[in-house]
């Protein structure tokens, strides 16, 4: 019950609207039911004087409904209590259909915010969080886990309402016979607990879906992304027999899962029958009940049962999803825990450059750098050179404040990273990675990402200042032309230049490439830097390279040494040297 405590704690407004409006959806029930005991009296004889009833009712049942009537200014008739009847169906109704909008709308509301909390909290995350994470698991998150989060609350809220009107037939149920109905619940009640085995089969298999989906959804994601050079090694087969494995499982888990639920379902018939004799047997024979409060009790008996038997089956129901949710919050505090503490201070104006000092880094105890001194002076053109792994990357993830260093700083016009609003500072970045991700949509969508305040012209300024107008203009549609599934109707040199106009549409003071350039021909890979060349007199722009074409145009080259250390091996502002710069 710790699941429907937490929704209901999110939701409270709802779901004691919903609560409320079940339980008098039941009281009103229960008193149209009650009303048929002095209808039935009148047509079995138990009442004198024909259809206007004089007298009172042996049980007490009829006694209650006799005297809310007369407290009205109503006779006990047979239109009174037939209108009667009539009417508390129909205000049942009313109240059962706002309980199920209440519930309808929060469910849909429930899977919704999940999404957005998880959404918010992943995008909230430091950086680092990021590295070891299964893209999938968070694809999985946002699309089954928070519908099966949903849907173990709509399981819940559908047990609690047949648990409601349950209650309200056994309230009503005691007033016409509590020795039957008493003998009828125990028996009904030892069947249920009988049937608790079925449950937690049901509970542990919705907890291996939920297991097997996560890791199946992170291995189809995984797998997709590699799919072409899969394809062109013919090695698709081996990710295949991975995921079929999983599947495999996971179909196993389900069979499981259906086992339980339709056995839950086809003992419980038998069950109620079996009830439903043993409480008609000792309602003639040994309680010696009349037959209009028979009549009422056995239709009053098999709706508990019913309702009982519902409450168990959407109990179980419950217990298959909730599994779902509790992943997905464990992910979203785990998020929320890495959250990056985005400071608020100064904002740079980035009109002398910036500078590593001292700086000490180190991923977990890997050491990076241990005493990393460089800079980046305004309008000027720098490029990182070295081996893989030696550091290159992290130097624009400590620039743009993705990592923070162990010791030393980074400063920003000699402002210390540390004292620098944070977003504000990123907000003047531009940023190319070596494998820009272009949606299946326009170019002008691509390259303003949603962004409403940038216009066309903007759009056509950035993309002049890549040096991709010339292509884009001459495509059926200019700017509003698709670019196709990850940009494939472009060529690796178009799409890099769509990404340096994304990244110089917010007209940025820096602009990083980080190996933008690793995957094109010679004349692509020229002609973008060119474009640099030219970018290099209104920013700063730092390229991560292995590309000699890159180094020849840079204004001045770094090379990263395996050991940490920085060399400056050209320098066109000066004559050339090759010496380690502290």
């Amino acid at each position: 019950m710790l699941f429907l405590f937490s929704f209901f704690r999110s939701y409270p407004v709802p779901s004691i609207t919903m609560l409320l409006s079940l339980l008098l959806a039941g009281v009103v029930e229960g008193f149209g039911l009650v009303t048929m005991l002095p209808l039935l009296s009148i047509i079995v004889g138990n009442f004198r004087g024909g259809e206007n009833v004089s007298g009172i009712a042996d049980n007490r049942a009829g006694q209650v409904v006799v005297k809310v009537l007369s407290l009205v200014g109503l006779q006990p008739t047979v239109p009174t209590l037939l209108a009667v009847i009539v009417l508390a169906i129909l205000l049942k109704s009313v109240l059962v259909l706002l309980a199920k909008k209440k519930v309808g709308y929060t469910v849909a509301m429930a899977s919704t915010d999940l999404r957005l909390k998880l959404i918010d909290a992943l995008l909230a995350a430091r950086w680092g969080y990021f590295v070891g994470q299964p893209v999938g698991s968070f694809t999985n998150a946002v699309a089954t886990e928070a519908m099966r989060a949903s849907n173990a609350y709509l399981a819940g809220s559908t047990m609690l309402a047949k648990l409601l009107q349950a209650s309200v037939y056994i309230a009503v149920s005691l007033i016409v016979s509590w020795k039957a109905t008493t003998v009828s619940l125990l028996a009904g009640l030892l069947f249920l607990v009988l049937f608790t085995r079925l449950i937690r089969k049901a509970r542990k298999a919705g907890g291996k879906q939920t297991l097997l989906l996560k890791k199946l959804l992170s291995q189809l994601t995984d797998s997709m992304q590699s799919i072409k050079p899969l394809k062109a090694m013919a090695r698709e087969h081996l990710a295949k027999a991975i995921m079929v494995e999983e599947t495999n499982r996971l179909n196993r888990a389900l069979r499981k899962q259906v086992f339980s639920k339709e056995a839950l379902k086809a003992f419980q018939e038998p069950m109620i029958t079996i009830i439903l004799v043993v409480g008609l047997y000792f309602s003639l024979v040994h309680f010696k009940i009349p037959m209009a409060e028979i009549m009422i009790l056995i239709f009053l008996l098999a709706r508990i049962l019913f309702q009982l038997g519902r409450v168990q089956q959407q109990y179980q129901k419950m217990v298959i999803f909730e599994s779902a949710y509790w992943s997905l919050m464990d992910k979203i505090k785990e998020a929320e825990k890495e959250r990056e503490p985005v400071q608020k201070g100064v904002v740079p104006d980035l009109k002398r450059g910036i500078r590593l000092e001292n700086v000490f880094f180190s991923y977990q105890e890997k050491p990076i750098f241990k005493n990393l001194n460089i800079e980046f002076p305004c309008r000027s053109f720098t490029a990182l050179v070295g081996t893989s792994g030696v550091g290159k990357t992290t130097i624009a993830d400590l620039i743009t404040g993705l990592y923070r260093p162990q010791h030393g700083e980074v400063y920003i016009d000699d402002i210390p990273m540390s004292k620098i609003d944070l977003r504000q500072w990123r907000n003047m970045i531009g940023y190319v990675p070596q494998d820009p991700l272009l949606v299946h949509d326009s170019v002008y969508a691509n390259i303003t990402f949603g962004d409403d305040a940038f216009s066309e012209h903007d759009v056509e300024e950035a993309l002049k200042a890549a040096g991709a107008w010339d292509f884009v203009s001459s495509m059926p549609q200019g700017m509003h032309s698709s670019v196709g599934e990850r940009g494939g109707r472009l060529s690796g040199g178009q799409r890099q230049r769509l990404a340096i106009a994304r990244a110089l549409v917010h007209k940025p003071k820096l602009l990083i490439l980080d190996e933008a350039t690793s995957a094109l021909d010679p004349e692509s890979e020229a002609a973008i830097c060119r474009t640099l060349q030219e970018l290099r007199h209104k920013l700063i722009v730092l390229a991560i390279s292995h590309q000699p074409a890159m180094v020849e145009v840079a204004d001045r080259t770094y090379r990263i040494l395996p050991d940490g250390d920085v060399v400056l091996v050209a320098d066109a502002s000066q004559p050339a040297m090759d010496g380690r710069r502290e």
